[in-house]
Order: C-alpha cells, then structure tokens, then sequence
C-alpha cells in the first residue's frame, strides 16, 4: 500500500469531496478517482459512499482512515528523526503521559536539559495509562509515563521516586469536606465521576469491596481538568489523585484521601530494545541523573 495513496485517501476522509481534495493536493480529480479506484480494489473493500454532495466513509474506510492517519504519522516522524540522527541538541521528543503529579519532576528535568539543549522540543500527548500505552505500542511515542496497575513487561522502566494519592475532590461547602479522609460508607448514595481507566483497572474494586456494584455513577472521564469543573458546579465528587487540580487559596475545591489509604507506583517506561534518537538518549540520560 504506497504512502502517497494513504495520503490522497486522507485528503478526500478529510475534505469529504474528490474535487475539493484534489485541489488541496494538487493533481487532478480524474487521477485522484483513479487512484481512490484502484485502492478499493486493492484492498477488496468498498471505502467510500458516493452521494450528490459529498462522500462519506463506510465502516471499513473508517478503520483505514485510523490506521493511514498513524501509518503516514510514524513515516513522517522517522523521517524527521533520521535527519537529525547526528544531531544531539535538536529534535522533537515525543512523551505520553497520564495524570500524575510525577509530571512535576520531569518538568523540572526538562528545564534542566534545556540550559545546556535549548533547541531540544517537547511533544506531549496526554491521555490515561491506556491511551498512552496504545500510543506507545505503536511508536508514535518515545516514552510514556504510566500509573499503575500496568503491564511493564514490553518496556524497559525507571520507578519514580514517588507514589500517587488517590482520593475524591469535593466542594469545600460538602458534608464531606469535613472528614480529614474518606471511607467507603461516607460515598454511599452520593453521585460520584469516576476516570475508565480507574473501572477497568479495578482500582476502586479493591476499596469498595461488595458496594462497587452499588456506586452511583453519574459520569465518567480521562482526564480530571473537565470533571474538576462538573464537581464546581455542585453534580458530584470525583475520584481522582492527589496535586492534579488546584485545592488551595480561593479555589472551591478540596481533596481528601481515601481510607484505607489507596496509593500507586509511577513509571517512567519506553519500549524494550529501542533506538533511541540522540536527543532522546540525552533526555534519559538526564533524566536518570536528576530523579532517579
């Protein structure tokens, strides 16, 4: 399957019409026709629908419009990696990263690598452990940093020196904000914004026990920043960690932890056997020196 095919298939996904795609990438509509043709013949896959006004993907085109978008994306960044294979202050560093105030520490040793690499750039995709363990298997990412549970057995690893502190954010004006930590009875009945990576990893099972059936979910989320705001406006408690939204000064919110007290390892983590660009050998190096 040629890469330039990828990219007219693309096109014509992203403009929704062969003559305005045919514009944006400067060739002609009978040729791009010709070659979206022979795709689908290709693949034995009808892609497209054809209507009077646009053209639309059917659920094959769908699923080969993800993987030509991640296919196209890793080409071009291996092309740009190669051509700064040599060059050890410029680059673009790609690093996934879950919620985690461990984010902290490898923001401060960027800033340290940055006096001595100022050119060096930061790509940074945010997402939960799941996203961003999918990216990295994909190597779309050089690294990634995950919070546990997670499977470390495709991944060489460095452990942060620090866990993460589970708990719930609340309004301060709530009954709860009153209790120096929160038990399971003290949740019973109230709605509650719960992450999906914390229901699949069965990270609040464990804590719950029996009334995980029971808990009255009214939201779920990825990431905490929108669920802060939702919890603002009176709809809920989150579960959440500790230090990833503001709790102090005139904000509106409180964390309290969990009782049993509920804590998680962070990993700093890249896929095992990796050939490390030389800015991302020097971003580990430094790393490694000033955290771990």
């Amino acid at each position: 399957m040629d890469i330039r095919i990828l990219k007219y298939f693309l096109a014509v996904a992203q403009e929704e019409s062969i003559t305005r795609a045919a514009e944006v990438l400067h060739t002609s509509q009978p040729n791009l026709s010709r070659q979206l043709t022979e795709l689908e013949e290709g693949v034995g896959r009808k892609l497209f629908e054809r209507g009077s006004r646009k053209i639309t993907l059917t659920e094959e085109g769908m699923f080969l419009r993800k993987r030509a978008k991640e296919i196209v994306e890793l080409l071009e960044r291996t092309e740009a990696d190669l051509s700064l294979f040599n060059e050890a202050t410029s680059g673009v560093i790609h690093i996934g990263a879950a919620e985690t105030h461990a984010m902290r520490l490898l923001a401060d040793a960027i800033l340290s690598l940055r006096k001595a690499h100022p050119q060096i750039q930061y790509d940074i995709f945010s997402g939960s452990t799941i996203e961003v363990t999918e990216q990295l298997n994909k190597g779309l990412l050089d690294f990634g940093v995950l919070v546990a549970p997670v499977d470390l057995q495709k991944y060489d690893y460095l452990k942060f020196p620090i866990n993460d502190i589970f708990g719930v954010m609340i309004r301060k004006d709530s009954p709860l904000a009153k209790l120096n930590s929160i038990c399971p009875d003290d949740i019973k009945n109230q709605p509650v914004l719960c992450s999906r990576q914390q229901l699949d990893g069965n990270v609040l099972s464990g804590w719950l026990g029996d009334d995980s059936k029971n808990l009255n979910i009214v939201s779920t989320f990825n990431l905490i920043t929108t669920p802060a705001m939702m919890v603002e406006a009176g709809l809920g408690l989150a579960f959440t960690f500790d230090k990833l939204v503001n709790t102090t000064g005139d904000s509106n919110l409180c964390f309290r932890p969990l009782e049993p007290r509920v804590e998680t390892e962070l990993y700093l983590v890249w896929k095992k056997y990796q050939m490390f660009t030389k800015p991302a050998k020097v971003f580990l190096e430094e790393v490694q020196r000033s955290i771990f």
